[in-house]
This record gives C-alpha cells, sequence and structure tokens, in this order.
C-alpha cells in the first residue's frame, strides 16, 4: 500500500487493543505490550465496534483527544486502515497500516481484508498446535499421577500384606523346627510362593514408575535402572531436579533404550547421558550393539516420541546397522523448575 508503518493488534475482553508485533520506524517506536483503550479514536476503535474493515482520514484526529490521536498528530499521520483478524469466528484482532504520504487508495480496505485472511489462518494454526500441546502434556501429566498413585497403593497395599505373609509364613516355618509331612511341605510352598509373588510385584511396581525416581529424581531413578542392566553402562547425569513429567518422560527414554540395548543389539556397553543445556533436556542413549533399530509401530520408541512431542520435545534415533543405536530426546525446561 505504500504504507510507512504497519501493526497487529489483539483485542482483550474490555475492547482494548494490545500491540504485539510492529514495523516501520515511528510505529517502531510503539512498545510491544500497549495497550489502546477501546474508546481511542483511531481505525481499531471502528473494527472492534463494527467487526468490519475500516479507512480512517487524519480528519478523525486532528482535533481529538487521547494519547494516541496526539502520537498519530506528531507523526503525522494522514491515512489508517486497519482489517479484522478473525480466528474461527471469534474476532481475535485487527492488522492496520498507515501512511504519512497521502492518503491510501479506496480499495485499500479490500486488499488488507484479503491479507488478513491469512494472517487468520495462520494464527488459527498457531493456536490449535498450542491448544493440541497443551492437551497432550496434560494426557501425560494425569498418567504420570495415574502411574504414581497405582505405585504408592501396590507399596502401601499389596506388596505390605505380601510381605507381611512371608515373614508369617518365616516364623511358621520355624516353629515346625525339623518336622517333616504333608503340612510342612505345603508352609515351604506358599513361603517359596509368597517370595516369588512380592519380588515380581516389586518388578512390577518398579516398571510402571518406581519410587526412586520420586524421591531422587533422575539421577538416582537411571542409576538405579542402570543396576538391574547386565550391560556395562557409563552414566553422565544431572543431579538438578526437574519437573516429575519431564522426569519421567526422559527416565522412560532411558529405559526403553537400554531394553533395547539389552534384548536386541546385542551391545557389549552403552553410554547414558542427561545434562540441562540451554534451557533444554537433552537425553541420550548410545550403545555399540548390532543396529537395525527403529520407530515403527510395533517399536516402544513410537510411544516416546509422541511423549516427548507432548512436552515439546522431539525423540529421535539414529540406528545403522553394524554401527549401534544412538537415541537423543530433546525436551524443553520449563522456567519455573521445581518439581
Amino acid at each position: 500500500f505504500g504504507a510507512e508503518e504497519a501493526a497487529i493488534v489483539r483485542f482483550e475482553p474490555d475492547g482494548a487493543a494490545l500491540v504485539v508485533a510492529s514495523v516501520g520506524s515511528d510505529l517502531g517506536r510503539v512498545q510491544l505490550g500497549t495497550r489502546w483503550e477501546p474508546d481511542e479514536l483511531i481505525a481499531t476503535t471502528a473494527v472492534f465496534r463494527s467487526g468490519r474493515a475500516a479507512l480512517v482520514e487524519e480528519g478523525a484526529w486532528s482535533t481529538a483527544p487521547g494519547r494516541v490521536a496526539r502520537l498519530l498528530r506528531r507523526l503525522g499521520v494522514r491515512s489508517m486502515v486497519a482489517s479484522p483478524i478473525v480466528v474461527e469466528d471469534r474476532l481475535w484482532g485487527t492488522i492496520v497500516a498507515s501512511t504519512t504520504r497521502e492518503t491510501l487508495p479506496p480499495d485499500t480496505e479490500e486488499r488488507l481484508a484479503n491479507f488478513t485472511e491469512l494472517v487468520a489462518t495462520a494464527i488459527a494454526n498457531a493456536e490449535s498446535g498450542a491448544e493440541l500441546a497443551a492437551s497432550r502434556a496434560r494426557v501425560v501429566g494425569a498418567a504420570d499421577e495415574t502411574r504414581r498413585r497405582i505405585v504408592r497403593d501396590l507399596h502401601d497395599g499389596a506388596q505390605q500384606r505380601l510381605v507381611h505373609t512371608v515373614i508369617t509364613l518365616k516364623l511358621a516355618r520355624r516353629e515346625l523346627g525339623e518336622a517333616t509331612g504333608p503340612a510342612v511341605e505345603r508352609v515351604d510352598e506358599a513361603l517359596e510362593h509368597a517370595t516369588r509373588a512380592t519380588a515380581e510385584l516389586r518388578d512390577l511396581a518398579y516398571g510402571i514408575l518406581p519410587a526412586v525416581l520420586r524421591r531422587g529424581g533422575l539421577r538416582a531413578g537411571i542409576d538405579a535402572l542402570v543396576d538391574r542392566v547386565d550391560v556395562p553402562v557409563t552414566v553422565e547425569v544431572t543431579r538438578e531436579r526437574l519437573p516429575p513429567a519431564l522426569e519421567a518422560t526422559a527416565y522412560f527414554v532411558v529405559a526403553e533404550a537400554l531394553t533395547n540395548t539389552v534384548k536386541h543389539a546385542r551391545a557389549g556397553s552403552a553410554e547414558v547421558t542427561a545434562v540441562v543445556d540451554g534451557g533444554m533436556l537433552r537425553v541420550e542413549v548410545r550403545d555399540d550393539g548390532i543396529g537395525g533399530a527403529y520407530t515403527d509401530d510395533s517399536s516402544g520408541l513410537v510411544g516416546l516420541q509422541d511423549r516427548a512431542a507432548a512436552l515439546g520435545g522431539t525423540l529421535e534415533v539414529e540406528s545403522p546397522r553394524g554401527a549401534g543405536t544412538v537415541v537423543t530426546a530433546t525436551l524443553p525446561v520449563p522456567e519455573s523448575r521445581a518439581p
């Protein structure tokens, strides 16, 4: 349009226009976040009231009061045009252009409206993406909370009862002393089954979400995980406490990658690193196995890709045949890191 200045503003619930983007040497002085009140006499006000594009000439603010009118007079603005940004049938804001050289041509409103449709589409896509990410994050958080509750219930309920059963059976066996016969055999059998059930339940609870992860953080969780692996693993993991969903995601990435290392990779060794750098948690599991791991529908890694995406992160697998496997997750760390 030959305009020197342009801006995008978002309408607040009270009708105020909030500047979210601006270009041009003079409008560039208007700081992002500046609020234009709804009763200011400018093109954005006309858009808010009518929901339609508006072309306003300098006579509208030549003698009007208010800081915006004074700003327009000081800048020497002669003409302004604004077009509504409508996102999913909702008046989201407006894009506005102004010129100090000459009045804008009559077809400016229609031309700007056509362009604004593209802006609205971009905003709608961005908002949809943000809503999807937030929804995924809520699902992950709810799932992890359910995991923690199940582990807590198992520990405080069934696991404690089984431990008590094992202790009781051991005391009963001690009372029987050197006795023999069917009754003693039944006690020995019951003790064996109770001991195995206790171990299996402990392993089940650990696989759901280890309590050590909740108590000691990512480093403690991965250390405990590595202790259960038969392959030599070197570990470099931050001791910093991170939000529970982030720690759980990183833990499951390491657990799944090490499971692949032990069961399929025929690896002689593995390395685990998890460090925070530049606001990102980078988790990497590397082995020297046969490679060939993929994130297809049959792989546990595909679920981890979805989980990483839910937190705004990524998960990548490099596994050329004969050259080992590298699983890398990059996850954003929220500014507030309190677990």
